[in-house]
């Protein structure tokens, strides 16, 4: 398939007959409809989420909106994964390496509206950084030899939040100046300079494993179409959605830009996608903060992140 952005259409995928995606977060919001999207295009889809009877409602509601499909959809099934929960992560990617080989992993889970005051896991780990952070390196590292063996690729999820200021997370537990505003945008600013990071030693460790960004853009709740169990915006929720119509877009659209750079063969590994206009708009390229950029900044979190998680991704593995 060309690069071309022409040649992408995000309303007709092509056919992804025979390939595996697991998703992370997909009972809600963009992972939701990125599982949907995946699945109507032909794909196996593995939502994850922390609640079984969320996910349980989030299959039924994809399965039923997949009934009109013109062509035949992916089969769906669900799997118990808090990322939160380095403990939940190990198990989850036990029972997912027993497959042999996945096509891509879509990181996509995460917290948007973190506590106003600091709180920890069960691991110890401050929450944010460790729902957003923490708990997709230790899967992505636990899933690599499984993603290589299907030549896969891993998807980060980003945000426009990393350029908003300098937010070089230098304590990423944030043990001191906690805020919810920066706890998100530190870890925002941690995925994707990890993201970049793991492409620069995915390529020197000759893995053939491609490490994408992509980010949705804004797309709040309240422009997104409702479905029961899945996305349940109040009414006032969405009147004031819908009076920043002309800077949104539904959380549908807002998975454009990550299915591309989960499915699109053209995509690159250390590339970054998002709306073509920003906040809204068909999938195009994008260019990542300064500072995600920074392979010291790359280079200090990756050591961090292995030594939290105690996990030391496999290359040397993954390569045979």
């Amino acid at each position: 398939m060309s690069a071309r952005a022409a040649d992408w259409d995000p309303r007709h995928l092509p056919d992804l007959t025979g390939r595996t995606y697991l998703v992370t977060g997909a009972n809600a919001g963009i992972g939701f409809f990125a599982s949907e999207q995946l699945a109507r295009a032909g794909a196996q889809v593995i939502m994850t989420g922390r609640s079984p009877n969320r996910l349980a409602a989030a299959r039924a509601a994809a399965t039923a909106r997949l009934a009109d499909n013109d062509r035949i959809p992916g089969a769906i099934e669900t799997l118990l994964l808090d990322t939160s929960n380095l403990g939940s992560v190990r198990a989850a990617a036990a029972t997912v390496r027993q497959r042999g080989r996945i096509d891509g992993l879509l990181l996509n889970a995460g917290m948007v509206h973190p506590p106003k005051q600091r709180q920890t896991t069960r691991d110890g780990n401050e929450i944010v950084l460790a729902t957003n952070v923490l708990g997709h390196f230790a899967l992505a590292g636990a899933l690599l030899t499984t993603l290589a063996a299907g030549r896969g690729r891993m998807v980060w999820l980003g945000s426009m939040s990393t350029s908003m200021g300098n937010y070089d997370p230098v304590d990423p537990q944030l043990a001191s100046g906690y805020s919810a505003w920066r706890a998100y945008v530190q870890s925002k600013v941690a995925t994707t300079a990890i993201g970049l990071e793991a492409d620069r030693r995915l390529r020197t460790g000759g893995v053939p494993v491609a490490s994408v960004i992509a980010h949705p853009g804004y797309s709040p709740s309240g422009r997104t179409p409702g479905i029961q169990g899945v996305n349940e915006p109040s009414r006032m929720g969405r009147f004031v959605d819908n009076l920043q119509a002309p800077i949104t877009q539904s959380k549908e659209h807002g998975a454009w830009p990550l299915v591309r750079a989960l499915a699109d063969p053209a995509v690159e590994g250390g590339q970054m996608w998002g709306p073509g206009m920003l906040v809204r708009g068909e999938p195009r390229r994008s260019t990542p903060a300064k500072l995600t950029r920074d392979p010291a900044v790359g280079e200090r979190l990756w050591v961090m992140c292995e030594n939290t998680t105690r996990m030391r991704w496999p290359f040397e593995a993954a390569r045979r």
